[in-house]
């Protein structure tokens, strides 16, 4: 047994709850981002990180004992059509994610990506798809591409649609990647929502930063709202995180990439070298994702 294989048997089975397309033709559409825009991102390019085919994916996550990614998904949207930068095209497309489901079965899972343009036409279909697809598990917010607070109207069907169903809904909070306006990131802003929607489990991504302190605080008050780790490697974790992780937000944190951003096999490292206790570590890895996506166990 190799050092990779023992430390993926400790850890337990892995859930990475947000992981962008990771296709080979999203390198160049990363690139083109970061060059227009001019912001500091680093994606990831190692022989062991890179984009890569599902097969080459796969054996990364069993490699690492990754059990399983999440990945955004949906059509592109008009708006999308006009900017090739928009987040609809870093998402996996439906036909895509269809063809990653059908090859590796129970491997992946899939967060409907919100289009609050779309209006309830959007809600509708977001609908269908839920309902006739189990391995779709919750939503995802890319909430900069929108610049609308967590508790604006055009949200609330879609909340009402994730209560309907029982699944959650993941959102990018704190500051924009890339050179859009960042005050719709405002964590506070899940407050009524989350008094609104007391059965709809909501996870703050990208911890918040910088207004990390916000996130923990609402995901100390409320029962449903959870902080989500996606984009920030762990040895990059602001001190509040870790202190919550290790204390009443045990059950509440939720590991994720954000690949191509942080890699799998790095971020995994950095967690292992964290002063974590054992059943810490491995609800942060896999457990509490399961336990707010529940649809994981009846993924097939």
């Amino acid at each position: 047994m190799t050092s990779v294989e023992r430390a993926a048997g400790e850890r337990g089975p892995v859930v990475d709850y947000l992981c962008n397309a990771f296709l080979p033709d999203r390198q160049a559409l990363w690139d083109e981002a970061i060059a227009a825009t001019g912001v500091n991102v680093r994606v990831r390019r190692g022989p062991d990180e890179a984009f890569c085919t599902p097969e080459g994916m796969v054996a990364r996550m069993d490699a690492l004992g990754v059990d399983t990614v999440l990945v955004p998904a949906g059509d592109l949207s008009a708006h999308a059509a006009v900017d090739p930068r928009d987040y609809d095209h870093f998402a996996f497309r439906w036909h895509e994610y269809d063809e990653l489901t059908k090859h590796h079965p129970g491997r992946f899972g899939a967060l409907l990506v919100v289009d609050p343009a779309r209006g309830f036409a959007g809600v509708r279909t977001a609908r269908e798809r839920l309902e006739t697809d189990p391995t779709v598990v919750g939503m995802y917010l890319h909430t900069h591409s929108w610049d609308r607070r967590f508790d604006h109207a055009d949200y609330y069907p879609w909340y009402a649609l994730c209560a309907d169903l029982d699944v959650p809904i993941a959102m990018q909070a704190g500051t924009s990647g890339g050179l859009m306006a960042s005050e719709c990131g405002h964590p506070i802003g899940i407050d009524r929502p989350a008094l609104y929607f007391p059965g709809v489990r909501f996870v703050l991504s990208h911890t918040g930063w910088p207004w990390v302190d916000e996130a923990v605080a609402l995901a100390l008050k409320f029962p449903n709202v959870y902080l989500g780790t996606g984009a920030y490697p762990p040895r990059h974790w602001h001190p509040s995180v870790h202190r919550f992780l290790a204390g009443p937000g045990r059950r509440k944190v939720l590991f994720g990439t954000n690949f191509p951003t942080v890699a799998h096999a790095a971020a995994l490292d950095q967690i292992a070298a964290l002063e974590l206790r054992d059943d810490t570590r491995a609800r942060l890895l896999g457990g509490t994702a399961r336990e707010v996506f529940t649809r994981l166990g009846r993924t097939p």
